[in-house]
């Protein structure tokens, strides 16, 4: 082996910081896996300890965080949502040093190092970097590496050819696109998407204080360092994606790989594939054969002021047929603690309007609930769940972090005696550091 650890900058909140890098993550090397057609992966450890870029911190990695990590990586991909992969997540025996939420009030916690695996690791900081420095060699030189390994169908070799960097960065403009978009139809909310946290794959990569919509509110962040701000928040989410991809097309156009119209026109491609992405998947979502904005955005405001969980008052869309009258009991279960006569009005409206729809479309009621149960996941990491693992693996107990992995492995099917795994957090839990906050520390 030959490992390393990677050298990047980025803009973090809205302002350059200048060089970055991986401060607890060591690449291993590269493996091969077996199979026609299958990609090269990284092997990467987290929290295993210092590296060149970890400044004044230790390198290491607390269990919470990389359970959470595990957790959630796995999660998305059961779900469909692109992501780096664990690969695996191992107790060191250690014990490590954190201030969960920088108030003075650290305590030792158990170690542990997760293994991740993806393609490649490059992030947009990792241009940014060279391009802050005015090294547009090197910028070029990585440009070429990533293009020529990860983008060949752009890679062109010849004496008078060039890659096509504008195509390039268009593809990366839409894989981002149609990431945001799946973060939004299952309601997750990355929490620091700042640039060195932006795949140029365009998969989720680094959970850190990540949280699933549990009462939809379009304001909800998990990350307590963006609450003042509200930068990284469910509804801000797919403009900071254009943002950051701005912050990239600036480090390729001042190495001299870009120009300002292609640039921008791979930001149109972005939102174009947000777009496309995300109203085909809502249609799903809803049991329409295509997006209507009229049924859709009402629906929203209901959910908002019952404070109705997302994830089960979507699966809850099923119950509503086509002929019928008032609300179904299965959607009525899932209406939030908020309702009183004037929202249930609303709702009554909304559903008859719901109806009218589905009869003007006159899909098959079966292959429309089939629809809708294949987009609408049952079980998702929802943070009190994590916790609940998390206090579980701490006292030396695994069963629950084992038990939680194994019903995400199938989120769209529900499983027998599961339904712990389906619920909202009990009063317990729901306001537990963790659960309803998180923060970087990890």
């Amino acid at each position: 082996m030959d490992p390393y650890a990677q050298c990047y900058g980025g803009h973090q909140f809205g302002h350059w910081a200048g060089q970055l890098g991986d401060g607890r993550a060591i690449v291993l090397g590269e493996v091969t896996p077996g199979g026609e057609g299958a990609l090269s992966q990284e092997v990467q450890l987290k929290g295993a300890g210092k590296t060149p870029y970890s400044r004044r911190a230790d390198g290491r990695a607390v269990l919470r965080s990389s359970l959470r990590e595990f957790i959630c990586s796995e999660a998305m991909h059961a779900m469909g949502v692109p992501t780096t992969r664990a690969l695996s997540l191992v107790g060191t025996g250690d014990a490590v040093m954190r201030d969960m939420f920088y108030n003075g009030n650290g305590k030792w916690e158990p170690g542990a190092v997760t293994t991740r695996v993806a393609p490649t690791f490059v992030r947009f900081g990792s241009f940014q970097l060279p391009a802050s420095r005015g090294d547009k060699a090197l910028c070029k030189k990585f440009a070429d590496f990533v293009v020529r390994r990860h983008y060949p169908q752009y890679w062109q070799e010849g004496l008078l050819k060039k890659p096509d960097y504008a195509g390039w960065f268009a593809e990366v403009c839409e894989r981002t696109g149609v990431l945001f978009a799946k973060w939004q139809l299952v309601g997750f909310v990355h929490g620091v998407l700042n640039t060195d946290n932006m795949s140029i794959l365009g998969v989720t990569i680094d959970y850190g204080p990540y949280g699933f919509l549990e009462a939809f509110d379009p304001n909800f962040t998990p990350n307590t360092t963006d609450m003042p701000g509200l930068r990284y928040c469910f509804k801000n989410q797919p403009e900071i994606g254009q943002w950051n991809l701005a912050q990239l097309a600036n480090a390729l156009a001042a190495a001299g790989l870009l120009s300002k119209g292609e640039a921008e026109a791979g930001l149109e491609r972005y939102a174009d594939a947000l777009h496309e992405e995300y109203t085909a998947g809502m249609a799903r979502k809803m049991g329409l054969r295509e997006y209507d904005i009229k049924v859709s955005t009402p629906l929203m405001q209901n959910m908002y002021d019952c404070d109705a969980d997302f994830t089960r008052t979507f699966r809850a869309l099923r119950w509503v047929e086509a002929e019928g009258e008032g609300i179904p009991e299965g959607l009525r279960a899932e209406l939030g603690p908020g309702m009183d006569e004037e929202k249930e009005k609303k709702w009554g409206e909304w559903v008859n309007m719901y109806r009218e729809v589905l009869r003007a479309e006159g899909w098959d009621a079966d292959e429309r609930r089939a629809a809708m149960d294949a987009s609408n996941p049952v079980y998702i990491p929802r943070n009190w769940l994590c916790q609940v693992a998390i206090e579980a693996a701490e006292a030396g107990d695994y069963s629950k972090v084992q038990e939680l992995h194994e019903v995400l492995k199938r989120p769209y099917e529900e499983q027998e005696g599961m339904e712990f795994y389906a619920g909202v957090a009990p009063p317990d839990m729901a306001k537990r550091p963790g659960v309803v906050c998180l923060s970087c520390s990890s």
